[in-house]
């Protein structure tokens, strides 16, 4: 389905307004009429798109994504009816050589250009205001992925967002892989939430979701990885079918680092 067909065919169900928080955390009313970029601050984000050569997804660079005339396509863009920053991942889509699904993403960045990839030390938050539109099984919309300090391709963390409403985290085991689920909330499809999701202190987990805080130990076998945020939506389920999949709409998105 495209995103014009999207559109006029979908009713809006659930909605607690028009916010979008930019970079410098204000809320402000969105503009349904600009890009995505015009809207929230994404001189630190990399977009990845389902689209491309087998095992090598399209990216668009953050200099491309930026402005109220920024980067939008039929799988990233500005939602007509609230100004919601809108990711489209159907079930069938190009994917990285480790994921079995399709993503539309956006990976953290430095504002130079390069690559995020920070410390463990320290306090760093990314917090979301969102609600998943669709979702066929369920579908990743937060993560801290691991970057350089060793060979592993996993995250810490995922946040997830399940069909039947259900919020959960999963924290890996270790960089080697296995996920423990922790049920976390609990969001009618269609309505908004927020969440924030962080470290600090070198060795703990903080989560928030709609006011309500939980902590998590980070075990010693990550310490040796840097790390960065990524957010959008990342499918979790896979098929022959371009129609389903996971689409989730972001109405505010800030990363701070201290």
């Amino acid at each position: 389905m495209t995103r014009s067909q999207f559109l006029a065919t979908t009713v809006v169900a659930g909605l607690v307004g028009t916010l979008a928080v930019f970079g410098t955390g204000s809320a402000n009313a969105a503009n349904p009429k600009v890009a995505p970029g015009g809207n929230f601050d994404l001189s630190i984000w990399q977009l990845q798109e389902p689209v491309g050569s087998p095992g090598s997804p399209t990216t668009i660079p953050s200099s491309r994504l930026q402005g109220a005339n920024g980067y939008q396509d039929d799988y990233f863009y500005t939602d007509t009816r609230d100004g919601a920053m809108t990711f489209w991942a159907p079930e069938k889509g190009v994917t990285t050589p480790n994921s079995n699904y399709a993503r539309s993403e956006l990976r953290e960045m430095n504002r130079d250009g390069s690559a995020a990839n920070w410390s463990l030390s320290g306090t760093h938050r990314m917090s979301a205001t969102l609600r998943v539109v669709s979702v066929t099984s369920n579908v990743c919309v937060g993560q801290i992925h691991l970057g350089t300090g060793g060979s592993s391709t996993k995250p810490l963390l995922e946040l997830y967002y399940h069909s039947n409403g259900d919020i959960v985290l999963g924290t890996e085991n270790s960089p080697s892989g296995g996920q423990t689920l922790h049920t976390v909330g609990h969001v009618s499809i269609g309505k908004t939430w927020t969440y924030t999701i962080g470290v600090s202190g070198g060795n703990t987990i903080d989560l928030t979701v709609n006011g309500s805080a939980t902590h998590y130990a980070i075990p010693s076998s990550f310490k040796p990885y840097k790390q960065y945020f990524k957010a959008g939506s990342y499918n979790q389920s896979s098929s022959d079918s371009t129609t389903k999949g996971a689409r989730v709409g972001f109405y505010g998105l800030t990363v701070s680092h201290s």
